[in-house]
């Protein structure tokens, strides 16, 4: 597979909507792949397809923990609970951090790598990178929900 740029703040692509993957097929499997491939290669927890320049809503998420990487297609939260208030980064807004408040536990239901539907249940720092993403897809970066810079 292949790694990808990553665009950062300021590039456009990153303020539109990202629009329904329609169905899940080879070309859809190989932008996941990269898109696994990239955010290793940079060391991040998630990404999503508008970093890469592509308006479509997927994103990649791994928390390092022993659940491995999680795809999403068409993620949608379905039920959210409590609150936190962390600090978060992006690859796409390289060399700054900032508290963000966010669910403490999110549901979202979304389609995997074979098209097939299934929940995640993510709290902490799973259910912070969840909804960071989604806002990806929206067009919507962490900056905008920043209430402190750290």
């Amino acid at each position: 597979m292949a790694i990808r740029n990553i665009r950062t703040d300021g590039d456009p692509v990153l303020r539109k909507l990202s629009r329904e993957v329609q169905i899940v097929d080879q070309r859809v499997k190989e932008i996941v792949a990269d898109m696994v491939d990239t955010m290793y290669h940079a060391e991040g927890v998630g990404l999503a397809a508008p970093q890469v320049g592509i308006l479509k809503r997927i994103a990649v998420i791994d928390v390092y923990d022993d659940t491995g990487v999680k795809v999403l297609i068409n993620p949608k939260v379905i039920k959210e609970e409590g609150e936190q208030f962390e600090v978060e980064g992006c690859l796409s807004v390289p060399e700054r951090a900032g508290s963000v408040r966010r669910p403490a536990k999110v549901w979202v239901e979304a389609l995997n790598e074979n098209g097939e539907v299934y929940v995640v249940e993510g709290e902490g720092l799973l259910a912070r990178a969840l909804c960071h993403e989604i806002d990806h897809l929206d067009g919507v970066l962490f900056i905008d929900k920043m209430i402190e810079e750290a």
